[in-house]
């Protein structure tokens, strides 16, 4: 399906927002309560994880386990997460997202994320060589979202099943349980991999796309 372009200049920042530094960083999309977030930051105390979610709930219960065990590289953000990456993340500055299980969109395939405009400036944010890790227990979705990336965004990735022991979500680990075929794509930026937000920052003044199509020149 046909991708119109993402409107970024039109994003308002999120309520209470607070810029972070340009340091490279992971990102974690609708972290839920956390678990992810808090086992990944445990393996991987080089890396800082910034986890979003949107949902207070579930943010306040992430929030009091990360103070807890209290993790010093990862920091959880309450905020709806596309205007936080807009307003908050430098060009090429991530070097993994993580979008572990989001919601399937059955009434509105446009919502999902390989379909959305945003998933091109979401492209921008990410590194040469950065990895986006997309996870599902729905094969209609991820295979949808192959097609999306072999015939609109044109980039490479490896997919894989899930282990059945694997347990980094809540809803992972339901699901296996329950014996379904979990799926994740890895899916890599290559060089020469140009968006039309490369050069975009929500608050260096006015930006404007330099091309008008995402495509790989490699």
């Amino acid at each position: 399906m046909p991708i119109r372009q993402f409107q970024a200049q039109h994003m308002h920042a999120p309520r209470d927002f607070i810029m972070i530094d340009s340091a490279p960083i992971c990102v974690e999309i609708g972290a839920g309560k956390g678990k992810h977030a808090l086992l990944f930051t445990r393996e991987h105390p080089e890396s800082k994880l910034i986890a979003i979610e949107r949902t207070r709930e579930k943010f306040v219960a992430m929030q009091k386990q990360h103070q807890l065990e209290g993790q010093t590289n990862l920091q959880t953000v309450h905020a709806d997460a596309l205007p936080w990456i807009v307003h908050a993340l430098a060009p090429q500055q991530v070097q993994q997202f993580f979008i572990l299980y989001p919601n399937p969109e059955p009434h509105n395939p446009a919502q999902r994320w390989l379909n959305m405009p945003f998933f091109e400036f979401l492209l921008s944010r990410l590194q040469v060589g950065g990895q986006i890790t997309l996870a599902s227990n729905i094969p209609e979705y991820i295979a949808e979202a192959e097609q999306q990336l072999q015939e609109i965004w044109k980039l490479p990735y490896v997919k894989e099943v899930i282990a059945s022991d694997s347990a980094r979500t809540h809803f992972e680990i339901k699901y296996l349980e329950r014996g379904e075929l979990c799926q994740q794509l890895l899916i890599q930026k290559p060089e020469n991999y140009t968006t039309r937000f490369d050069d975009f920052q929500a608050l260096a003044g006015v930006n404007i796309p330099k091309s008008d199509s995402a495509q790989s020149d490699a």
